[in-house]
């Protein structure tokens, strides 16, 4: 959050803003919402802290709340699928086949701690708002100013859109065999939007994010099999051939926990499919979900292309739900069959809960050797299980009621079981984050340090530079967890060198410290030994420098008398101290 603050004051600063807490990097990022947030902070006065910790997120999430429904119900014509879509892209989460591990299905509840994100995603609604319902006249106008805010919101949308523009045009055209002109100006509008955002707001960087297919699955190995931890996966020499099998293994298990709350889209059914609006979605949705398996980034940020496409892959899955439906109530006999679906689905999870959850879980840990690579087998074995759980139930909800099978009846049953399996963690993930958790809590701003940052910034200059020894936060961790950003963030002033995880010169260099950001040392190993001299052991000649070279004009930092004798103390506290440096 503090990083947050920190880019807010610096787009109160200047425009394009640089990264505020490594003086002259630049910050190719999608900062658009600091922009907005300025913007409300000189028009009503609010204090910046106040809107990133509170107010700014509540309009765009209540928005776009009404956006996924009004999407949901265009596409699956009625008010009922719309809600039903906020429910499943909100509340509805894959399943947890082992005890601390997550295959992940993307939390929506970033809202806070991602409002790039939440700004992005409010923004995009509206975009596919118009693509499905059939955008013309003016509705180009505001689709193109939508993708050229989308362009410095949130990277992770144009892509999304790109692909699924392309297959909705190839399929069109394989099937009206004409070039069906609308959707490829939709994808030369996104394509258009990513050249301009990767030249002109990303300065041609990445943040670290590059091709490296099954990143996420080496991450979930290693915490799976405990061998590593953090952000990436180290394999063991030797592992060759082997890691692909573990590797792939991982990513169907990975499919399988997406198919557990998007199983819904198997009942679309062909004609249903190959419709545009439906087609966007899928596409959309399979962009996101292939995101997910090729690419990587030292801060696992290839999540958010799933996150991004969360809202539409669930009104997909809900549209599937109801097709399978309606054709199912039209074989008629519905009473015997939803009953029989109904026995089916009960003795399914009276079977998942009875028979020992937590042996399908893995809390029975059974290792193998794989090409010299150790792995755990627990959530292989909990798939396995549930295939055959959705075998049986699926065999008795065709042969109740009637002897010849019915397709829609048994896709529904195996979307309602394999929903419900979802159930238990889904619902744990929202207590989580809605019941506050005070054994969790930590301090991220040390008492006095907001009292010190803001008489900084109530007695500085928008333009006067600081120096600090604080880079790391007090977490414990193994070195230096160097995402410290609320010196910047409160006194919304630029920072020799304060924090510097989520600069572009740590990203890429990510790969060189073995995949962990966190692991990555400045980039200016000179810069910081000046920066950090002058408070260790000052004297003239660093204290000079630093105000020569570097431009300094302010020292903030603990409790520190040694500096009295070489700048001017102009604020103390009991935990923080604010000194002057000397013109000239």
């Amino acid at each position: 959050m503090p990083y947050h603050l920190a880019l807010l004051g610096e787009v109160k600063r200047q425009v394009p803003p640089t990264f505020p807490s490594v003086l002259g990097e630049a910050l190719p990022y999608h900062w658009f919402v600091y922009a907005e947030m300025a913007a409300t902070s000189w028009v009503t006065g609010i204090e910046p802290v106040r809107l990133v910790y509170r107010l700014s997120t509540l309009p765009m999430m209540a928005a776009l709340v009404v956006l996924v429904a009004a999407v949901g119900r265009r596409v699956g014509g009625s008010w009922a699928a719309g809600v039903a879509a906020v429910g499943v892209t909100y509340f509805l989460f894959g399943p947890v086949l082992q005890d601390g591990v997550v295959f992940t299905t993307r939390s929506m509840f970033t809202a806070w701690a991602s409002p790039t994100q939440t700004f992005g995603a409010l923004l995009f609604a509206p975009v596919v708002l118009l693509l499905v319902s059939g955008v013309r006249g003016r509705g180009w106008v505001v689709l193109v100013l939508l993708v050229a805010v989308l362009a410095g919101a949130k990277a992770t949308f144009l892509p999304v859109l790109l692909a699924g523009a392309v297959l909705v045009a190839g399929v069109r055209w394989v099937v009206e065999r004409r070039v069906p002109g609308r959707w490829l100006g939709v994808a030369g509008l996104a394509l258009g939007g990513l050249v301009v955002a990767q030249a002109v707001v990303f300065g041609r960087g990445t943040q670290g994010m590059e091709v490296a297919p099954f990143a996420t699955m080496r991450v979930l190995w290693g915490v799976v099999t405990g061998v590593a931890q953090g952000e990436s996966a180290v394999l063991p020499a030797g592992a060759g051939a082997g890691a692909v099998w573990v590797f792939g293994g991982l990513a169907a298990v990975q499919l399988f926990c997406f198919a557990c709350v998007w199983g819904g889209v198997t009942g679309l059914g062909w004609r249903r499919m190959v419709e545009p609006d439906v087609l966007l979605l899928v596409g959309m949705g399979g962009a996101g979900v292939g995101a997910v398996l090729v690419l990587g980034h030292p801060a696992g940020s290839q999540l958010y292309f799933l996150e991004s496409v969360r809202p539409y892959l669930s009104v997909a899955a809900v549209c599937g739900v109801v097709v399978a439906g309606r054709a199912w109530a039209g074989e008629g006999r519905l009473v015997a069959r939803v009953v029989g679906a109904a026995v089916a689905l009960g003795a399914g999870v009276a079977v998942v809960v009875a028979g020992g959850q937590e042996l399908l879980r893995g809390s029975v840990r059974i290792e193998a050797d794989l090409g010299g690579l150790m792995w755990v087998v627990g959530p292989y074995l909990v798939v396995a299980a549930f295939v055959v759980l959705v075998v049986v139930t699926v065999l008795g909800a065709t042969t109740v009621g009637r002897r010849r099978p019915v397709v829609p009846g048994p896709v529904l049953v195996v979307v309602g079981v394999m929903a419900g399996y979802g159930v238990p963690a889904s619902a744990v993930e929202v207590v989580r984050h809605v019941v506050p958790d005070e054994g969790r809590r930590e301090r991220v701003v040390p008492r006095g340090g907001r009292e010190a940052a803001r008489w900084l910034r109530e007695h500085s200059r928008v333009d006067d530079v600081v120096a600090t020894d604080l880079h790391c936060r007090p977490v414990v961790a193994p070195g230096c967890d160097s995402r410290h950003y609320w010196v910047t963030g409160f006194s919304e002033r630029r920072v020799l060198v304060e924090g510097w995880a989520y600069a572009e010169s740590t990203l890429s260099r990510a790969r060189e410290y073995g995949g962990s950001y966190l692991s990555v040392p400045f980039a200016d190993a000179a810069r910081l030994a000046a920066n950090d001299a002058v408070f260790a052991a000052p004297t003239r000649e660093n204290v000079q420098r630093l105000a020569g070279e570097y431009g300094v004009r302010w020292l903030f930092t603990r409790v520190n008398p040694r500096l009295d004798g070489y700048a001017v103390l102009r604020f103390r506290n009991r935990a923080f101290s604010v000194y002057e440096l000397p013109a000239g």
